[in-house]
């Protein structure tokens, strides 16, 4: 179904399930084996969180794998693979940028087609897990674990049909059913805080919507609350349990949209520290800096950024991004010299992301413009067209060619 024709409600609604999804690669804050709160309690179970965390989906994978193949019908076992593989393959198509969260601008981001094999393996995965989640509920209709395990399963097959399906309803269908399970699971074990992760976005993102869409909302049993959302979360967070740094990275999405810029700080530079090979939860920090008015601190973290990936600490992580984020930074700051400079960054990497290269290209493009420089802005509108000739980024690019940017 295309955006356009997705109401308000499911919209908003899918933003939810989006942030659950997405905020697996942004983790932080595990323990030992012997004291980890996710299952099956194995070392490889630990392990595989900690590349996952570190943006290391290949390891991840294998380690998830293995732990499948001890564990065949444990629905944990299933949904770390599926979740690995997921989360994979949406960093890989460009659908991971945290900025996009922060509003609705992730219902039109441009993304890169999933692979076709790899669809299908999402798709086995969530029909395994929910074929072991039943077996089990149809055992013990009170199962806790097998309902908070089969929302998880509802929750990531959300995500997957949202950002890669564009099946907005069949979505909304899943999210919905994962809040569901995860209040029944607080209805029989009210200290399953877990839960509370699904059950506090649900109701943060129902909080936000106009009065008149909560209204309709509710006439078909949803409700929302914002600040009964973000009490649960915190909760969640501070439960220590398998969800407990999700519900961190879902808490500083939300923060930030609030505008608490500053709490959110807080909690992304704990995580920082815990996950310290990841370059998305690095360029997040950066990103907050910038948010709270220090900019000097937020240019700096870029820089490192940038100056570890080139020194190989984050192997096959788009740190590139870091260039990108610079130059916004000094070009809001009008240091037109120095955005142009961090821009041109990329070009100094052969093996940097073409996206990534096409985007420093239009806004040095724009820069040129600005400074009155229109052959060297066409030049860059040029390199835009080469590097991808069929793209939102080109098609900004011909338009520019015909008429020069002003802001």
């Amino acid at each position: 179904m295309p955006v356009s024709s997705a109401s308000p409600f499911s919209r908003l609604a899918l933003f939810f399930l989006v942030v659950l999804g997405c905020s697996g690669t942004l983790q932080a804050q595990l323990r030992t084996a012997s004291s980890s709160p996710s299952r099956p309690h194995d070392p490889l179970t630990t392990a595989g969180f900690d590349h996952f965390y570190n943006l290391e989906f290949d390891r991840a994978v294998d380690d998830f794998q293995r732990v499948l193949v001890k564990h065949p019908d444990d629905p944990f076992a299933i949904n770390h693979v599926l979740t690995a593989v997921l989360f994979r393959e949406l960093y890989r198509i460009g659908a991971l940028n945290t900025g996009e969260y922060t509003n609705n601008s992730f219902i039109n981001a441009p993304h890169h087609e999933a692979d076709t094999a790899v669809k299908a393996q999402i798709k086995a995965l969530v029909g395994r897990a929910l074929a072991a989640e039943q077996t089990r509920l149809h055992n013990d209709p009170k199962d806790v674990d097998a309902l908070y395990a089969r929302g998880v399963t509802r929750a990531q097959f959300a995500t997957y049909t949202a950002l890669v399906e564009h099946a907005w309803f069949s979505a909304l269908r899943n999210a919905v059913g994962a809040r569901r399970d995860h209040e029944k699971v607080l209805e029989l074990s009210p200290d399953y805080v877990d839960a509370k992760l699904v059950v506090g976005a649900h109701n943060y993102v129902l909080g936000t919507l106009p009065w008149g869409v909560k209204v309709a909302a509710s006439l078909v049993g949803f409700s929302g609350n914002k600040q009964k959302g973000i009490a649960y979360l915190k909760e969640a967070a501070a439960g220590n349990g398998e969800a407990s740094t999700d519900s961190k990275i879902v808490l500083i999405l939300f923060l930030r949209r609030e505008g608490r810029f500053e709490e959110a700080l807080q909690i992304a530079g704990q995580l920082v520290d815990d996950f310290p090979r990841s370059s998305l939860l690095k360029l997040e920090e950066g990103n907050l800096l910038r948010a709270v008015g220090k900019p000097a601190e937020a240019a700096a973290i870029y820089r490192q950024i940038w100056d570890s990936g080139r020194a190989g600490h984050y192997p096959a992580q788009k740190y590139q991004t870091a260039a990108i984020a610079l130059g916004d930074l000094l070009r809001n700051q009008k240091d037109y010299p120095g955005a142009l400079a961090a821009y041109e960054m990329l070009n100094s990497l052969p093996e940097a992301d073409p996206d990534l290269k096409q985007k420093a290209s239009l806004q040095a493009g724009e820069i040129y413009d600005l400074l009155k420089q229109r052959d060297m802005a066409v030049r860059k509108y040029q390199e835009v067209i080469t590097l991808n000739a069929s793209n939102e980024q080109a098609d900004s690019a011909r338009r520019l060619m015909k008429t020069a940017y002003r802001e």
